[in-house]
């Protein structure tokens, strides 16, 4: 039989985990499969590209949609959960999840809305069809894993230990060619996380703040700290890097700081200067899209 599409894998993989336990998510793959009614041989179909088999792959974006709306987690890594809001929809016994059933929820329509999907609005099903040439395809799927990706390592980076995101935003800036960073000690560190040498003997430096929030904003007095440290130190460079946001008395506060270049950095910056560095991501694949080369075939080179 042919394949689902990947919202018909939303009902039935918050069925099998509507207990509330952890699932290992290979699990609830094969409990899936059963409820479809799905063999073997349906589940080696693969993808065109015949790099994944079709059945992982809806069911993947099926549960990325689900994680999205505050309906599943993973509260470790190969495992999932049903969420408080998953029970609750559970309870109602809905005869039918898809995107319209999702877009209830306010954190699910948030992360539509963020994909600045200019060329289909609403029809989600309609993606492939002969009203959008290829390259318009190309465009909405990229765009749609972008900001997926974008999503989930900002929800990974909220979960790290206060010490590591500090590191990892050495590591960024390193990445950025900023130059050679340094963890400040934690009792002695003055509201300063890290420092970063721009030159070899450390002439020129930049001072780091780093704020792993999950909720919580950044406020306008650890603004007033940071322009502090910054007064007792030897430069007028700082970095101010959170996963929340910064308020707008925040804000103000950075730019009215005297003799001071301080640059803040909030959750959807950091996630896409990462991704754009190769940091806390891995490459899944490469697609190179080739034209007919005109002037080759014409000998007018």
């Amino acid at each position: 039989m042919a394949i689902p599409n990947y919202q018909e894998f939303m009902l039935p993989t918050l069925e099998v985990i509507a207990d509330g336990q952890e699932h290992k998510n290979s699990n609830v793959v094969q409990a899936v499969a059963k409820i479809l009614n799905l063999t073997e041989e349906d589940m080696q179909e693969m993808l065109p590209s015949g790099n994944q088999q079709t059945y992982y792959n809806r069911a993947g974006w099926a549960r990325t949609y689900l994680k999205k709306a505050g309906l599943l987690e993973y509260p470790s890594r190969g495992f999932m959960q049903i969420t408080e809001a998953g029970r609750s929809v559970m309870a109602n016994k809905p005869l039918k999840i898809d995107n319209k059933f999702l877009s209830q929820f306010e954190q699910f329509d948030q992360f539509k809305n963020n994909r600045n999907n200019e060329i289909l609005e609403t029809k989600e099903d309609e993606i492939f069809t002969d009203t959008h040439t290829p390259d318009e395809i190309f465009e909405v799927a990229e765009k749609e894993y972008f900001n997926s990706l974008k999503q989930d390592l900002l929800d990974a980076l909220k979960k790290v230990d206060p010490v590591r995101f500090e590191r990892i935003v050495l590591d960024l800036m390193e990445k950025m060619n900023y130059g050679i960073g340094e963890m400040t000690k934690r009792s002695h560190d003055g509201g300063i996380d890290g420092i970063i040498n721009e030159d070899e003997l450390g002439l020129q430096k930049i001072y780091l703040q780093a704020k792993r929030y999950s909720e919580n904003k950044v406020n306008e007095k650890e603004i007033q700290n940071f322009v502090g440290a910054l007064d007792c130190s030897d430069t007028n460079k700082g970095v101010f890097i959170t996963t929340s946001y910064f308020c707008e008395k925040a804000q103000k506060k950075a730019l009215a700081a005297k003799n001071k270049i301080i640059r803040l950095i909030n959750g959807e910056e950091l996630v896409t200067l990462m991704i754009r560095y190769n940091l806390g991501v891995q490459t899944k694949k490469t697609y190179t899209i080739k034209r007919v080369d005109e002037d080759y075939l014409t000998g007018d080179l």
